[in-house]
């Protein structure tokens, strides 16, 4: 792993977020702006909808975050607030949003009469999706002219998150691994008020698997206890709405099932909450990210998409991770990609392979520099 240079004075990042899924948007975003902070970077973070950060950053909203202001998106448009901000260095466009034509002018006639091009103007930064598939590599920092309006004549780049040294890696905190291993699962457990009596504990952060089902009948009728920890919101309405299988909401146990319903959790206890169980089941891209790195066995529930462009997705990252068969059949089933005719693979069979599995990914994935140190070395030498 070769070290980024970092520059020897911040620099000022403005990151914008629009939110479509508010767990997973604001999500990354809250947590790249926090690892710009906590390496000596300033960050105004531009956001349409901050409420899901009440509860997963506590004191973001508040200002009590060092080096991290939260903006609301309106604001990006108002003509008397952007001539009281500050210059910036760094423009961060998260997943495809689009940086209001009122802040654009607003910086490049603030340059100028005209918006001198001699000036230095911001570094501009399309942060892509997260995916596996080979175009990360080939598009990852790529130009964009910018080909009209008032940054005409700018350029944009093209910044790809990614699983291998040819893309900007994954978000990863300086103090992760110390905190890992400092994690006592017994305490956080008592802690969030969980009856913990030793039995098998596996996560549930989902939307709505069409496995999902079968795999709770499995763990109810397995030979080893199992305690599904929920957590709130589209989960915790998938389990309850499998009335066939009698869950109802009422229902804390059936057969070998336990059932505990989370409350919201920080970022932090998010990552606890992984750390925690012997299996974890997460969505979208922020969770994936933090699976990875707990290294525990999991399975993936993929955003879909109508033309099922997802599909191919998938298959990139089971090829990036080294899943075995059993696990690439686990991951089809549970994105309703395919069905296995003897029904899914169970966990009391692969527990330790899939362990393996993931353990031997977090190593590779650990010989790369963090997204954000790689941001951060790639804007300096735009500079």
């Amino acid at each position: 792993m070769n070290t980024p240079l970092l520059p020897t004075k911040p620099l000022l990042w403005d990151v914008f977020c629009r939110v479509v899924d508010n767990l997973g948007d604001i999500g990354v975003c809250w947590r790249l702006a926090v690892n710009l902070a906590t390496r000596g970077q300033r960050v105004r973070l531009w956001v349409d909808d901050a409420c899901a950060l009440h509860w997963m950053a506590p004191g973001a909203l508040e200002g009590r975050i060092p080096g991290v202001q939260i903006l609301q998106w309106s604001q990006s448009q108002q003509t008397d607030v952007l001539g009281k901000l500050p210059k910036t260095d760094v423009w961060v466009e998260a997943f495809g949003c689009e940086i209001a034509p009122e802040f654009i002018a607003a910086c490049a006639y603030s340059m100028g009469a005209g918006g001198l091009k001699d000036l230095e103007h911001p570094v501009w930064i399309n942060l892509e999706y997260l995916t596996a598939e080979r175009f990360a590599e080939r598009s990852h920092t790529l130009p964009s002219p910018v080909m009209s309006g008032p940054a005409n004549g700018w350029t944009k780049y093209f910044f790809y998150p990614g699983f291998t040294p040819k893309t900007g890696g994954l978000l990863r905190e300086a103090d992760w691994a110390p905190r890992q291993n400092r994690f006592d699962r017994t305490d956080w457990l008592q802690r969030l008020g969980i009856p913990w009596q030793g039995e098998r504990l596996v996560s549930l952060f989902c939307y709505e698997p069409p496995a999902l089902g079968e795999f709770l009948r499995q763990l109810q009728d397995d030979t080893t206890p199992t305690r599904l920890l929920v957590t709130p919101g589209r989960a915790s309405e998938a389990v309850k709405n499998l009335s066939q299988i009698g869950l109802q909401p009422s229902s804390i146990q059936r057969g070998q099932l336990s059932i505990s319903y989370l409350p919201p959790l920080t970022q932090p206890d998010f990552d606890h909450l992984l750390w925690a169980c012997d299996f974890n089941c997460v969505r979208g891209e922020d969770s994936l990210v933090r699976a990875l790195w707990a290294a525990k066995p999991f399975v993936w529930q993929i955003y879909p998409q109508d033309d099922n462009a997802h599909h191919d997705k998938l298959e990139a990252f089971l090829d990036m991770l080294g899943a075995n068969t059993t696990l690439r059949e686990l991951h089809l089933a549970w994105n309703g990609v395919a069905s296995t005719a003897g029904g899914m693979p169970r966990l009391q069979a692969n527990l330790d392979a899939w362990q393996a599995i993931a353990r031997a990914a977090r190593e590779r994935l650990l010989q790369m520099d963090d997204l954000a140190s790689q941001l951060v070395a790639f804007v300096w030498k735009k500079r």
